[in-house]
């Protein structure tokens, strides 16, 4: 047996299993999860390693909360395309890597671990770290909704200057290789619960620059979550806007 299989190919029954993600899944519920942390951890840093190898084992350090996963996510934001995993977790409808999404997807799940293991300020970290990049990575719609209301108070700053930095890019004409727009509507979203004026503005400078029938599907969220006189301006703009998928949308919760 590999150090591979041994780690994140052999369940906590001690079975061989090929669905890696009921391994890393299964460590929320068996805390015998933190005798593979330090194997893990050498697998991470083994250079010789595949890397789809140092990539499952970087998630499942992020899922189960350990600080040595959150620090090398936030590394590999840095230089994002530099990670040795790129490319090799690919979303099926742009083509592009998509492994940020899962680091987004697996320090959302792995809250009440950090919170046990005494690493919730990294988690928070991890996610500022990948904010700052959600105008060049696809985080396949795990970014923006795996935002609790705590971390959009704490990385609200970085949420303005990554949709701003990316309106300023769209609107200089440059191209992007997945639905950016979209993204930005999604992480506009997350901030309705914590101030519902900024998060409209911002949702409507994004329909402004890209008027797209996605974008205006992804911001009805907005409008559902919404409690004041913004979310019902940003309804009329839609309802007026949008196709009829976009008003029957709004009718659902009207």
């Amino acid at each position: 047996m590999t150090q591979f299989e041994s780690l994140l190919g052999t369940d906590f029954d001690g079975n061989h299993t090929d669905d890696v993600d009921d391994v890393i899944y299964g460590g929320y519920d068996h805390v015998e999860h933190q005798e593979r942390v330090p194997g893990l951890i050498a697998l991470l840093g083994d250079t010789a390693a595949p890397d789809r190898e140092r990539y499952l084992a970087c998630l499942a350090l992020v899922a189960w909360g350990e600080p040595v996963g959150y620090q090398t996510v936030q590394e590999a934001t840095r230089e994002p395309q530099a990670a040795p995993w790129y490319d090799l977790v690919m979303d099926r409808k742009f083509s592009v890597d998509s492994s940020y999404g899962k680091f987004s997807e697996a320090a959302a799940d792995s809250r009440e671990l950090a919170e046990e293991k005494g690493s919730s300020a990294l988690r928070v970290e991890t996610f500022r770290s990948l904010i700052r990049i959600a105008d060049r990575e696809y985080f396949e719609e795990r970014l923006g909704d795996y935002l609790e209301e705590s971390v959009v108070r704490d990385c609200l700053p970085d949420i303005r200057a990554v949709i701003a930095r990316a309106l300023r890019s769209i609107e200089a004409g440059a191209r992007c290789r997945f639905d950016l727009a979209t993204q930005l509507v999604d992480l506009a979203n997350s901030i309705v619960a914590v101030d519902e004026e900024l998060a409209v503005d911002l949702i409507t400078r994004i329909l402004y620059a890209v008027p797209g029938d996605r974008t205006m599907v992804h911001a009805v969220t907005a409008v559902h979550r919404a409690k004041g006189p913004a979310g019902q301006r940003l309804a009329e703009h839609l309802s007026a806007m949008g196709n009829e998928r976009v008003r029957s949308l709004l009718a659902e919760h009207a």
